[in-house]
């Protein structure tokens, strides 16, 4: 009977689990935090956490969340956070390769032609125009107009 009562220890850590839960929360752009659907109390301690500057008021606002938290079932709101933090992840590794991709275009004509292989519904000729472009700007020290629309268009190609 003794073994379904949770622990002083356990409820700590259960709490401290809340609490640096509601801080990720708190640390989400605000467009991201919109997406989770979250009880309007939680949501107005989220956003009041936001504004308090001092560390100890923060301290305790983020202890006041994770009080709200108590009442609430975790998982639905950790799953929301791993999926917005995977697709940032994810994001970023696409843009990455992209950057890598572009690289290549800059460096290699042979680039292109893979690329073209491989996208087939991507527009040749604005590609070869912006390489030749972004060249001459890296060549001429010029500001790097055509090389960000390079990576520009690539992204638009590539899109899933």
């Amino acid at each position: 009977m003794q073994d379904e009562i949770p622990s002083k220890t356990r409820k700590k850590q259960e709490m401290h689990e809340l609490q640096a839960l509601g801080a990720a929360l708190a640390a989400l752009p605000e467009a991201s935090l919109a997406s989770i659907a979250l009880p309007d109390a939680l949501a107005q301690a989220i956003t009041e956490a936001r504004r308090i500057t001092s560390r100890e008021g923060k301290r305790r606002q983020l202890q006041y969340i994770g009080r709200l938290m108590r009442d609430l079932d975790p998982e639905p709101i950790r799953a929301a956070l791993d999926r917005i933090e995977g697709r940032s992840a994810a994001e970023t590794a696409r843009h990455h390769r992209l950057e890598q991709l572009r690289s290549r275009l800059l460096e290699d004509d042979e680039a292109l032609t893979a690329f073209a292989r491989e996208y087939p519904a991507a527009d040749l000729q604005v590609l070869r125009a912006l390489i030749r472009n972004a060249r001459r700007e890296q060549k001429e020290g010029r500001p790097p107009r055509a090389f960000r629309e390079l990576f520009r268009v690539l992204r638009e190609a590539s899109a899933p």
